[in-house]
């Protein structure tokens, strides 16, 4: 009879603040205990789409979110249980700083029983690396504790001073010291993705061969069993119903339309719809299909080449013409807009399906948890981008934020529907069903 309590080694790697290296150290611990034979899952709290690219090489598995108001305990409690009955190994990447936002990474941690590996970039610190790591983990009772890394250190003497800065110098995992090889490429939404990395497995390998020599990178399993967790199963839930049976959905997918959640795609499976992916950018037809899904991404750096993507823009207006459902998510209604202005102000013809012009810019827009609420229920998900629409379309409805103020517009035309929030289906499969169905959605 197969345990329905598994328990394996996990670790949550959390920070004090973004860009203090949690990626590097959660993508090169995945791919040392992937090189050594091991079954690594590895999550990511808080929606993301960028990252999880990098931690998905490294282990080898689907990389899922992990959030307590946008996917809900109960699909975390599930995936984590999941997990761990096939893992030898499971690695939680946190969110920001260990406390930051609501729910926070601390508040998976504690929900989950995770003890917390600290990173903290050493870079400009002496003996206050010693305080910072008490205060991580002191702030909160009941958190377990794993121990502390030191990122960026100057050298030998420096990683000597911040180890005996601690209170307790068991707690010391070690320190990386700066390198060129553990920098990522990255652009204005973040990391750049690892599929368009050419040298990116060996970015991991350089990562996990200076991780492995420090104390937390030489951890035998053995040596594994304090961080033993427990994992108990949700409780059971009925699927949905097979809304999308017999229907096909077209989904764009390649490096202008890669923000797509896996966990999205096993919910239209679910759903008893057929997927079907083309590439924009690639010049592929759109395929024989009752809807079309395009996903957020960056159109902004392909704009060449789906200003000169004609065929499709076509056969996307006759779809829409012919009244079936056309679902664009952020970077997928970018593409839908006449025209799309550069932060440096140069502007580019795109797809014309929506009246007016995106314009990019420096700065984000909008970025936080939404919310959609729409007849058949309620579609929970986030908001990030760097650009803003101008056009005369009004707004059919808006999403909010979980305080209720109005969120991103959703515009529509016919059975086009287009807005910057990007949805997490799981939150509600009839909702997400009844877009790509085309039914009425306003409440």
């Amino acid at each position: 009879m197969r345990n329905e309590t598994p328990a394996c080694p996990a670790l949550l790697v959390a920070a004090p603040a973004s860009g203090q290296g949690k990626t590097t150290v959660t993508a090169a611990l995945a791919r040392l205990h992937a090189r050594q034979g091991r079954q690594v899952r590895v999550f990511k709290c808080g929606p993301d789409f960028l990252d999880p690219h990098w931690l998905e090489l490294a282990s080898g598995h689907p990389v899922h979110p992990l959030d307590l108001w946008m996917t809900g305990a109960q699909d975390c409690a599930g995936r984590l249980h999941a997990a761990a009955r096939e893992a030898g190994l499971l690695l939680v990447e946190g969110v920001m700083g260990l406390y930051d936002g609501t729910p926070s990474a601390a508040d998976i941690a504690l929900r989950f029983g995770l003890p917390v590996l600290a990173v903290i970039d050493a870079w400009a610190m002496a003996q206050t690396f010693g305080a910072l790591a008490h205060g991580l983990q002191a702030y909160r009772e009941g958190l377990r504790w794993a121990g502390v890394l030191a990122n960026r250190v100057a050298g030998e003497g420096h990683a000597a001073l911040l180890r005996t800065s601690l209170r307790d110098e068991a707690h010391w995992l070690g320190a990386l010291q700066w390198a060129p090889e553990l920098s990522w490429p990255e652009r204005h939404l973040g990391l750049a993705s690892a599929g368009e990395t050419a040298d990116a497995l060996q970015r991991l390998d350089a990562m996990a061969d200076r991780l492995a020599a420090t104390p937390l990178g030489r951890m035998a399993p053995a040596d594994l069993g304090p961080w033993r967790t427990s994992f108990e199963a949700p409780a059971a839930s009925s699927p949905p119903p097979a809304l999308l049976a017999g229907r096909t959905i077209a989904i764009a997918r390649d490096a202008a339309f890669q923000f797509v959640y896996a966990a999205n795609l096993d919910c239209l499976t679910v759903l008893g719809a057929r997927l079907v992916f083309f590439s924009p950018i690639a010049g592929d037809a759109l395929p024989a299909c009752d809807a079309v899904w395009l996903p957020g991404g960056y159109p902004e750096l392909h704009v060449h080449a789906l200003g000169q993507a004609r065929a499709l823009r076509d056969a996307l207006a006759r779809h829409v013409q012919a009244g079936k459902p056309l679902s664009a998510e952020c970077g997928g209604m970018m593409a839908l807009f006449e025209r799309i202005a550069t932060a440096e102000g140069a502007v580019h013809a795109l797809w014309g399906l929506l009246p007016g012009t995106v314009r990019m810019q420096q700065r984000p827009a909008a970025v936080g948890p939404q919310q959609l609420a729409l007849a058949q229920g309620t579609l929970r998900g986030h908001s990030f981008h760097f650009s803003r629409c101008e056009t005369a379309l009004a707004p059919a409805l808006h999403a909010s934020a979980p305080d209720g103020r109005a969120g991103e517009p959703v515009w529509r035309r016919g059975p086009l529907l287009a807005t910057y929030f990007h949805a997490w289906f799981p939150s509600c499969p009839q909702a997400a069903a009844a877009i790509l169905r085309g039914e009425e959605i306003l409440a």
